[in-house]
């Protein structure tokens, strides 16, 4: 009879971030993923100290593919009004819901720090391009704020059995950035 595969480091954290994606943090248990990859526990003791150790790796992924990405995406635009419409173009075509939980949930999981951290990463990428388009600093980082809330709060709203409401992201994300960057 043929061993079960080798499982790495990586095979472990691809399994916890899908669990993440379906059941939020809360999904990402040792014994669940363990039985997603047909594994056993001592083969995740081999890569992880703990949980909390997947779960800091399932995080830095998140941090990579949800708001590392994103900017990077917008980064390649020539100017701060188009950076804007790439990142929210970009954010309204994911579909990630790992998130969904994850603000309510940041505190008891133990990742409260790493959600504040990656929250103001965004805020403040919204908020220096709206300096740039000549908004007040304060300012900038109030609608930076609310702009991030508007996003968290829409994808809430689709999840939650509302999106007949939300309808079209891309009337939304023109909407936002209307509200978000002052008439010339």
């Amino acid at each position: 009879m043929a061993s079960p595969p080798r499982r790495t480091a990586a095979d472990w954290v691809d399994a916890a971030y899908a669990r993440f994606h379906t059941d939020g943090l809360a999904g990402v248990r040792v014994e669940a993923v363990a039985r997603d990859l047909g594994s056993t526990k001592g083969s995740f003791y081999w890569h992880f100290a703990d949980r909390s150790a997947l779960v800091a790796a399932v995080m830095a992924r998140w941090e990579h593919d949800e708001t590392d990405s994103f900017i990077a995406e917008a980064d390649r635009a020539p100017d701060p009004r188009t950076r804007l419409e790439v990142l929210f173009a970009a954010v309204a075509r994911r579909r990630a819901p790992g998130e969904h939980r994850l603000y309510a949930d940041a505190i008891a999981e133990g990742v409260g720090d790493v959600v504040e951290r990656i929250t103001e990463r965004r805020v403040s990428y919204v908020a220096e391009a709206l300096v740039e388009l000549g908004v007040a600093p304060d300012e900038a980082r109030r609608r930076g704020l609310t702009a991030v809330a508007v996003v968290l709060g829409l994808e809430q709203l689709t999840r939650g059995g509302a999106a007949a409401l939300v309808g079209s992201g891309d009337a939304l994300q023109r909407t936002v950035i209307d509200i978000l960057i002052p008439p010339v």
